[in-house]
């Protein structure tokens, strides 16, 4: 029971925490995406304003107006455009209206004559009008007569949007002004009581485990963009969470007193976190050796206590949190005391630090398992965690999912042109699949300009997939440089039975996904009349001739694609060069590809080796090239001894031209030729062209 209980109350701990972190990622995700717009404003306020670098009346106006109206406006848009899309953004940007008239208040005018900026008003009203938008729309969703849509769609946002403006004007907005006047007395308590240093308790073990976003954006940025909006024009605030001189100082005392691992990646670590603001960096550190979060919070602190004491300030919030971004906000008569409170914080956090890791007799932790659970406790893959360890932190649990959440339906193996190694790496993948059980998952082969982010996983090699990326960056993105038996497909596998399980746990292994009515109906025990068994057998029978006649056009389609004369069983090259030029030819020889093809081929494997695995190089054109395909043809030749293909041996080389999907049959087949010892022994032993055809089209695609 005792075991129950613990185990009971660390999930709950364990969701509370995670909870807080959606909040926070929540929040985070209608601050962010304007930060630029909050810099400009920041900007402008250092420069322009009467006590600025720079004093300019005119340009001076924009701050005002900016700092009261357009900043809500975006964040109410960005958060309602989050919940509902551009219709959520419009009637949330609309919304926000009343809260921000709302502050014509007297009682709520600043001295330099406009309103306080409602952004925690903005932060509720944004989403909350989106929401209801949406759930309204739900109410007639497929009931509207064919030509009212726009009418209907029309007026309900503008009618609603008018609506949630008035409530927020007369409901919201004193709730808020509220809210806002008790945190601000709260502040204000802490920094006449000399205890602001305090809140370092909270942020410094929050930024560790993720959870500062719901604090940080939350509070403290709303907090002090409203007081630097005062006459003081400037708010310590901003500095509690992005002051970078604890995670400096952290790293400085690895650099000199860690060991192993941790000690040489400590000096690229700082600099990633000292001038790219990137504070996620030394978080592994501190997961490593947990009691060194002691030093972090003293110096955090110490920074507090600094900027307190000499009544520093930033014009906005400084994100990232590096040097740079600190410095290019930072009020002009607070560059000293910032300058003392970065360095201060450092040398308290390294001191501690140092004495923590000299005393300790024990080695400086897996710093692998801890990257790993820094990015555990932050819900996806973290994009410094190579730094730290070259990637095997994702690579110690299998495919990373980078974020992605629910199942895997979509898989596309991508290459350059999309019609050689995708196509057999493809086939290979899909064989696993299957035989998993995953019916429900489609894998299909793709030239990578062709790719849209629609795809679930993209499978690509590991040249490729940066590009890859740029064009599916929703995706989980896999790397292999084996094409034919990489274990990395065994990995997609797994990943399968993870992020899929559940779904089938709902629906039945295969039933809910689309099978015919008599499949489901025999997985789910239902009985069947002597009629239905009837057609379900007859329609077997149909399907069993059709496939047969598929398989059939496709082999007639393979002998189109590889003749007699395209197949040469004494190979004379004696490099890789040498046997690309060897299929190339043999191509052109066929009559399907021009001359300048043959060039392509080269070009194609400077990019991006060809080499597939298991003795076998499938070498093609680029896509450009495409234009110099004649039609659809395969070339093969076989080596007598191995010739080195960038470190590997390979004895057969089948050289490609594919202008259509012809190809692909074929392509098919090799994969499962040379994925079979038996069968590739065969090959190696075949005294005749006919030979090769035969053992080909004995393979099932």
């Amino acid at each position: 029971m005792a075991s129950t209980t613990a185990t009971s109350g660390g999930a709950e701990r364990v969701s509370a925490r995670v909870h807080v972190q959606k909040f926070g990622t929540f929040l985070s995700n209608m601050i962010m995406p304007n930060i630029g717009a909050i810099i400009a404003w920041g900007l402008l306020t250092a420069f322009f304003i009467p006590v600025g670098w720079t004093p300019n009346e005119r340009v001076a106006t924009i701050v005002g107006p900016a700092i009261t109206y357009l900043l809500p406006i975006l964040i109410a848009y960005t958060g309602g455009f989050n919940v509902y899309g551009v219709r959520g953004g419009v009637v949330g940007a609309f919304g926000v209206m009343g809260v921000i008239m709302a502050t014509s208040d007297p009682l709520f005018i600043g001295k330099d004559g406009h309103g306080s900026p409602m952004f925690l008003g903005a932060m509720i009203m944004g989403p909350l009008t989106a929401w209801t938008m949406k759930k309204i729309d739900s109410l007639w969703d497929g009931k509207i007569k064919p030509g009212f849509e726009m009418l209907v769609n029309n007026f309900a946002a503008g009618i609603w949007a008018m609506i949630m403006s008035i409530a927020g004007m007369f409901l919201l907005a004193p709730v808020v002004r509220v809210i806002i006047g008790w945190l601000g007395d709260l502040v204000n308590f802490l920094v006449s009581h000399n205890i602001l240093p305090l809140t370092s308790i909270v942020i410094e073990p929050a930024k560790v485990f993720f959870l500062n976003n719901a604090i940080n954006h939350g509070v403290l940025t709303p907090l002090g963009i409203q007081e630097a909006s005062g006459s003081a024009h400037k708010s310590v605030l901003f500095l509690l969470e992005a002051n970078p001189g604890p995670g400096l100082g952290l790293l400085l005392a690895y650099m000199l007193f860690g060991r192993g691992m941790a000690r040489a990646s400590a000096p690229g670590a700082a600099i990633i976190h000292f001038l790219g603001g990137i504070h996620e960096i030394y978080f592994p550190y501190v997961l490593a050796k947990p009691k060194l979060i002691a030093a972090v919070v003293l110096g955090g602190m110490t920074g507090v206590f600094t900027n307190v004491l000499f009544h520093v300030g930033l014009r906005a919030p400084a994100a990232p949190g590096s040097i740079i971004a600190v410095y290019a906000q930072t009020a002009g008569d607070s560059y000293l005391g910032v300058t003392l409170s970065w360095i201060l914080a450092a040398a308290v956090t390294f001191l501690v630090a140092a004495f923590l890791l000299r005393t300790d007799k024990s080695d400086d932790g897996d710093l692998t398992a801890a990257t790993a659970q820094m990015e555990a406790n932050k819900g996806k893959k973290s994009s410094v965690a190579s730094a730290l360890t070259g990637g095997s932190a994702a690579a110690a649990g299998g495919v990373a999912t980078e974020g992605h959440t629910g199942p895997i339906h979509k898989i596309v193996f991508a290459c350059d042109a999309g019609m050689g190694s995708s196509a057999m790496g493809a086939s290979v993948l899909r064989r696993k699949v299957q035989a998993a059980g995953h019916q429900d998952v489609t894998v299909v082969n793709k030239a990578i300009s062709t790719l849209g982010d629609e795809w679930d996983l993209v499978v690509t090699h590991q040249d490729l997939t940066d590009r890859a990326r740029q064009r599916t960056g929703s995706a989980v993105h896999v790397s292999v440089d084996n094409f034919m038996n990489s274990p990395r497909y065994d990995e997609i596998v797994d990943l399968l039975e993870r992020t899929n399980r559940d779904e089938h746990g709902e629906h039945g292994e295969h039933g809910a996904h689309g099978e015919p009515a008599s499949v489901g109906a025999a997985h789910h025990g239902g009985a069947t009349t002597g009629a239905t068994a009837g057609v379900a057998t007859a329609t077997s029978a149909g399907a069993a001739t059709a496939a047969g006649a598929g398989h059939a056009e496709r082999a007639d389609h393979a002998s189109g694609v590889l003749g007699r004369e395209g197949i040469e069983l004494h190979g004379r090259g004696r490099g890789r060069d040498e046997a690309i030029e060897e299929a190339g030819r043999l191509l052109v020889a066929q009559g399907s590809v021009d001359e300048s093809y043959v060039a392509s081929m080269h070009e194609r494997e400077q990019s991006v080796s060809t080499y597939m695995g298991n003795l076998l190089a499938i070498p093609h054109g680029t896509n450009e090239a495409k234009g110099s395909i004649r039609r659809t043809a395969m070339s093969f030749v076989r080596y007598a001894d191995p010739i080195d293909w960038n470190g590997n041996e390979v004895k057969f080389v089948v050289g490609i031209a594919g202008a259509g999907d012809d190809h692909l049959a074929l392509l098919a087949k090799l994969a499962q030729v040379f994925l079979d010892e038996e069968q590739v022994a065969r090959l190696e032993a075949a005294t005749s062209a006919d030979e090769v055809e035969q053992i080909l089209s004995s393979v099932q695609a």
